[in-house]
Formats: C-alpha cells, sequence, structure tokens
C-alpha cells in the first residue's frame, strides 16, 4: 500500500481576469497558501499554460515546474476536458461546443474534431515532458442523445458509436502510451462513457487498452445513483485519477434523478463543496489506501451555494484530514512467530505422518 498524494486543486473553476487567479503564479500561489500540494492544470487556455510550447520545449516545462516549486507544488496531472470533449461531438450539441474551439473552427466539425485530435496528443507530449504518469479529459459522445431508449433505439446505433469513438481515440491512445502516460476518463453525464457499462464497452471497442483508465469522482454516481463504493471493488485497477467532489440527492414528488429541466439549485441532485453533500469519503479514502491507487486527490469544486474561494479553503484541509498514512508494518506483528519450514510443518502436523 501507498499513502496517496494531497492534497490538490483542478484550477479550472478557480481561473479569471483578476489577481490572483490570471495567472499561473497568481493561482499557485494562492492555492499553496491554503494548503495545497499539487495543482491539476487545464490546458485551453495558452494564458495561465501554453500546450504548444510544453508540447515541444524542456525548457517551458522546466520553468514551469521551478515556478511552482517555488510555491511549495508540483503539476498532478494536465487536463484536457474540453478538448476531450470536441473530439466527438454529436451535431445536436455543435453550436454549444463550438465555444470550446477557436474561433476559426466554428461551425466547422470536420477540422474542430482534428484540432482536438491535435491537442490530445500535445497533452501527450506535455504530459510526459513534465514526467507525469496520468492525464484527465473527457471522451466525448456520439451516442448521449439517445440515452434513453425512447424512441426505441434502431439495433446496432449503440455499437457503431462506440465503434466511432473508439476509432477516433485509438492513435490518441497511442500516443499516451508511446509517451508512458494514462488517460484517465472522468465518467461524466453528457459523454459516452458515464459509468461502469460504458467504460466496459468503450474497453472492448478499444482492444482493452492499457491506457484507457479511469478518473474517478463519486459525485457523479451520486447524482446516478450508482454504487461509486462496489465501482471501486470493480474498477480499481483502472483508477489512476481522483477528483474529490461532494454531492447530494434528495428526491422528492416532483423530480428525481433527471431533474426536471431545474436549474442547479433547484435539482434533486446537486453539486457541493466538501462535507456539505452525501459522499462517504471516509470509505473512499479507505479502498484508495486498500487499493494501493498511485496519485493524487485533486479538489474539484462545483457548488450552486458556497462561494469557491470558501470552498477551497475548507477543501484542502478536509482532503488533508481524509488521507490515510497507511501502515509500515501489521497490526499483530507484535505477537508473530517463527516461520521457518521446520516450524511450519510442525504447526501443520506434518511432521508426525513422517
Amino acid at each position: 500500500m501507498r499513502t496517496i498524494q494531497g492534497p490538490g486543486i483542478f484550477l479550472a473553476q478557480f481561473i479569471g481576469p483578476s489577481a490572483p487567479f490570471d495567472t499561473l503564479d497568481g493561482l499557485a500561489g494562492w492555492a499553496a497558501s491554503l494548503g495545497y500540494k499539487g495543482v491539476q492544470i487545464p490546458t485551453s487556455d495558452p494564458a495561465i499554460f501554453d500546450l504548444d510550447k510544453a508540447a515541444t520545449s524542456d525548457t517551458y516545462c522546466d520553468d514551469i515546474k521551478g515556478r511552482l516549486a517555488q510555491h511549495g507544488l508540483e503539476v498532478t496531472e494536465l487536463s484536457t476536458h474540453l478538448q476531450g470533449q470536441l473530439l466527438a461531438v454529436h451535431p445536436a450539441y455543435d453550436l454549444q461546443f463550438d465555444a470550446f474551439a477557436p474561433k476559426a473552427l466554428h461551425g466547422k466539425p470536420a477540422e474542430r474534431t482534428m484540432w482536438a485530435e491535435s491537442q490530445l496528443k500535445l497533452a501527450a507530449k506535455a504530459s510526459k515532458r513534465l514526467g507525469l504518469k496520468a492525464h484527465a479529459s473527457f471522451s466525448g459522445a456520439l451516442a448521449w442523445p439517445y440515452l434513453y431508449p425512447w424512441p426505441q433505439r434502431p439495433a446496432g446505433l449503440v455499437d457503431a458509436a462506440f465503434a466511432e469513438l473508439a476509432k477516433r481515440w485509438k492513435p490518441v491512445l497511442d500516443a499516451f502510451d508511446d509517451a508512458g502516460v494514462d488517460v484517465c476518463y472522468e465518467l461524466h453525464p453528457g459523454e459516452d462513457l458515464h459509468d461502469g457499462v460504458t467504460f466496459e464497452r468503450f474497453l472492448d471497442a478499444v482492444d482493452q487498452h492499457p491506457r484507457a483508465n479511469i478518473l474517478y469522482d463519486p459525485s457523479h454516481f451520486v447524482l446516478q445513483q450508482l454504487d461509486y463504493l462496489e465501482f471501486m471493488d470493480i474498477y480499481h485497477e483502472r483508477i489512476r485519477a481522483f477528483h474529490v467532489k461532494d454531492a447530494e440527492f434528495r428526491p422528492n414528488g416532483r423530480q428525481g434523478v433527471y431533474g426536471g429541466f431545474a436549474n442547479w439549485i433547484d435539482r434533486a441532485g446537486r453539486f457541493r463543496s466538501l462535507g456539505d453533500g452525501q459522499v462517504d469519503f471516509r470509505s473512499i479514502f479507505s479502498k484508495m489506501a486498500q487499493y494501493d491507487y498511485p496519485g493524487w486527490a485533486v479538489l474539484e469544486w462545483e457548488c450552486c451555494i458556497k462561494h469557491p474561494e470558501d470552498g477551497a479553503r475548507e477543501g484542502a484541509a478536509f482532503i488533508r484530514d481524509h488521507i490515510i498514512r497507511v501502515a509500515d508494518r501489521a497490526f499483530d506483528d507484535f505477537a508473530a512467530s517463527a516461520g521457518d519450514p521446520a516450524t511450519l510443518s510442525n504447526l501443520l502436523g506434518l511432521s508426525k505422518e513422517k
């Protein structure tokens, strides 16, 4: 077993136009002042992190690491959530997701897909230069509009969607394999990979690719009413990144999982700041230790009630207090007895049979 690294913080939700949230150095100083030890960096804003430079320049990557080290921080993972989303977009979402791409690609879905693939491959190279072992992303979605089987889905529709998704991801996964980095898909509503069944379907479609792994975020499973602890028992070998995010699900006589198109504040299922929701993090951190999770515990703040800066401040202490320093010896070692072959034979009564 190993002790999980942390606390870390995903910077995406905190980037803003005013100091200290408008530069990587400002964000780093702020995060360090709250007690964070690592930062997960989004790659969609060149003012914060220049993905093109990071993919081609050791000097740039060394500078990033050095600047963070001055604050006592490390890079936990890079994130291509937005670019991963754009690798596979159903036409129903073209207008909304165009906002994630450069303006020159708006209204050009084929070129947008090619750009997303190139971004992901750059992220593989950048991750390698930074010495990282895991990368956070979304899968994108072609089948999501057909999630609920009404009207009845034509035979083969979902298989065709996952075959195409695998075709698009295969060269990207190979690029990450060349870099020695795992792609960790955040299983998330709106993505074709959103639960265990869809992840398994994707694994089959990419021939059990060793770099296809999971970013574990229990909040999404609370909102789906999926057993997020048993999920860890089933998929722990593929869990290579971890978003520590809370949620609550409080259905009533008017709404449940689907939410009735309500705004976040009025939904039965809501994301909450750490400690304000229903997620059993003590059991989660215990399982992370039990299964020898090799990475970081990273706060992702999303809450429709609490101020983000308060959520970040409270989150650092919350994660720190939940990290389990794993034991370096068995608790009953004080009662250990000899284990030489002769003693073992005697204990089993085998010596008397000779």
